[in-house]
């Protein structure tokens, strides 16, 4: 899985908070056959920021949560 699919599907995840106007993933979304590639998805994700292929901010904007 690239970058680009795991953002694709992690956006399906992306809930809005008890925060008014605040965003966050959430995996209790995910069905149980979707969870696992949703973990997987999240791991890619981070490990790419820490790579400095994207930005935490990108990132978050990415997914609609900035």
């Amino acid at each position: 899985m690239h970058l680009d699919e795991a953002i694709e599907l992690l956006k399906k995840i992306v809930k809005y908070s008890t925060i008014i106007d605040q965003k966050h993933l959430d995996l209790s979304v995910a069905t149980a056959h979707e969870r696992p590639i949703m973990q997987k998805a999240l791991v890619i994700t981070r490990v790419e920021v820490e790579k400095g292929t994207i930005t935490d901010q990108e990132l978050k904007q990415r997914l609609g949560i900035d």
